[in-house]
């Protein structure tokens, strides 16, 4: 009778079969998991454009697109035109019979190509009669494809009363070109500076000789063939120390790591200057 009796355990008999069962049952009744509803979204969104493209290629096919925009072409800057009816260059040809060779006017500014051995007599004439009383500036440029006049001096040329600009240029060869010192004396050290960077030479100048680089210096450095990379030159030899086995290994050291500054010659010179005692600037006595 005490076993008849005795309660039963939660985990004995049809209870534990019951429980199991309305497990299962949950389970099988859960909601769908986050990963399956991503992937039905993303395979509705293909199903969509694929329709969309289909739909595209059947209207394409069935009438004809509309014509694409011509595209629109870069738009040219200014070009230097022909100033050959300029009142200034009809006056000068006028007056200086065969000095003109051509004339261009490029934004305002006007441009007269000069016969070589007419220079100082058009300078003379636009100084006295056109008032173009101040040489701004006098440079050079280096043609070197050029072969009978390398070389073009340009003439800017200002008139403080008239407020004008006009610029001349002469086609120079190896023979020169005479000096305009004598119509405008501030273009001695132009004139100078254009003969010691490019080798132009002006004759009838009071004074032709370096004045940026040392008098026995050898070379233009302003010219298209000279050299870009530092090189030992005559110069070099004579004026600086010798090197040394080991002065010359970290001076190629050095190039070889793209570090040429740190031996120029004036760092050197300087340096051995002071290493001798030498005064940087002697005063004069």
């Amino acid at each position: 009778m005490a076993e008849e009796d005795k309660p039963t355990s939660p985990d004995a008999g049809p209870n534990k079969d019951n429980a199991t069962d309305q497990a299962r049952d949950v389970n099988s009744s859960s909601p769908p998991s986050a990963d399956s509803e991503k992937d039905t979204i993303v395979e509705e969104a293909k199903a969509r454009v694929a329709a969309a493209k289909e739909a595209a290629q059947k209207a394409g096919a069935a009438a004809p697109g509309a014509p694409k925009a011509p595209v629109k072409k870069k738009e040219e800057g200014p070009k230097p035109t022909d100033a050959s009816a300029h009142p200034l260059v009809n006056k000068l040809r006028g007056k200086i019979d065969g000095a003109v060779i051509e004339s261009s006017e490029f934004l305002g500014q006007l441009s007269i190509r000069i016969e070589r051995s007419r220079i100082v007599e058009v300078c003379k004439w636009l100084r006295d009669d056109s008032a173009f009383n101040y040489l701004s500036d006098l440079t050079c440029a280096h043609y070197p494809d050029r072969r009978e006049a390398p070389f073009e001096v340009v003439y800017n040329l200002y008139s403080i009363s008239a407020n004008e600009r006009v610029r001349l240029k002469v086609a120079v060869n190896g023979e020169g070109v005479d000096s305009v010192t004598g119509v405008w004396p501030s273009a001695d050290w132009p004139e100078r500076e254009v003969y010691d960077l490019f080798g132009v030479v002006f004759r009838n100048h009071p004074d032709l000789r370096r004045i940026l680089l040392p008098p026995d210096w050898e070379g233009h450095p302003l010219r298209k063939d000279y050299a870009l990379e530092y090189v030992e030159n005559r110069w070099t030899e004579n004026h600086l120390p010798e090197f040394t086995e080991v002065q010359q290994e970290q001076l190629e050291q050095r190039r070889a790591y793209g570090l040429e500054m740190l031996s120029i010659p004036q760092e050197r010179e300087v340096r051995e200057i002071f290493k001798s005692g030498k005064e940087v600037m002697p005063k004069d006595k």
